[in-house]
């Protein structure tokens, strides 16, 4: 009998790529104006966009 494989990080890769993104996104908005807000953009609105993705191919 073969022991299973761990599981974990096919179930938590993109969940945790999202929330690295989603941390880095809200630290970049608060050190300052400039290349952070852009930062801060790409670093919140990617996970807005995978959010969206996922509700409107439900339906």
């Amino acid at each position: 009998m073969k022991p299973r494989q761990s599981n974990f990080w096919k179930v938590f890769a993109i969940p945790t790529v999202i929330a690295v993104l989603s941390a880095a996104g809200l630290f970049a908005a608060l050190l300052g104006d400039g290349v952070w807000d852009s930062l801060s953009w790409v670093g919140l609105g990617i996970p807005a966009v995978l959010a969206l993705r996922g509700l409107l191919q439900r339906r």
